[in-house]
């Protein structure tokens, strides 16, 4: 007996119809569908991964400007 990954379940949970038929191996007829979706997705994954690290490059830049804001106002305490 084969172990179960869990993509198998949430395809199951999702539509159990197109579980079944990939389980059996009936090609499926909407392949241009699937790519554009498959397209779709990897455009969204690359549009978080740069809101993300553009997220993380602005508190980088703020923190530097409170430091040298700090540093600017112990300067001209002094």
């Amino acid at each position: 007996m084969r172990p179960i990954r869990s993509s198998e379940i949430g395809s199951y949970l999702y539509c159990r119809r197109a579980w079944w038929y990939r389980k059996t191996g009936i090609p499926s007829e909407n392949v241009t569908e699937l790519a554009a979706g498959t397209d779709l997705h990897r455009q969204h994954g690359r549009k978080v991964l740069i809101a993300s690290f553009t997220r993380t490059l602005s508190l980088f830049l703020f923190l530097v400007a409170i430091l040298l804001l700090v540093a600017y106002l112990a300067y001209q305490w002094l």
